[in-house]
């Protein structure tokens, strides 16, 4: 399930970034199936952390996950070297995601599983040695 669209790549981007990086063709338009991949290859970067402590698929996608996928799905389309600014955006999105797997974020309005907070321990030990009945008449 993809997690963004080219409009949200548009909205975070701008249309002349996205023509300048998705026109592989050199035709004045962004090519639908580049942009396709991207999407996809991203959607199924963010699956494998948030498969760890999410049932998949979403049920819905947050606008959280769709910011991380336009993030990655921008590096990915800067085949030639990102700049440094997409490279942040791409990093800040993949510790976001580790976090998420190891249950140090939970993602907002997610209405699937979530991570189980709860802790449970269990522990035994021998029976008492020194009882009161034990200790009667000790001096």
């Amino acid at each position: 399930m993809p997690y963004a669209n080219l409009t949200d790549l548009i909205e975070r981007a701008g249309e002349s970034e996205i023509l300048q990086i998705a026109d592989r063709d050199d035709d004045g338009t962004a090519d639908p199936d580049v942009i396709a991949a991207a999407i996809e290859d991203a959607s199924t970067e963010i699956d494998g952390y948030l498969g760890v402590k999410y049932t998949l698929p979403l049920p819905s996608t947050p606008r959280l996950v769709t910011t991380w996928a336009v993030s990655i799905a921008r590096y990915h389309l800067h085949r030639d070297g990102a700049p440094e600014h997409i490279v942040t955006d791409y990093d800040n999105a993949i510790k976001a995601l580790d976090r998420v797997s190891r249950g140090l974020m939970v993602i907002p309005d997610i209405d699937g599983d979530q991570p189980d907070t709860t802790e449970r321990h269990m522990s035994s030990s021998p029976a008492q040695v020194f009882t009161p009945c034990a200790l009667r008449g000790w001096r």
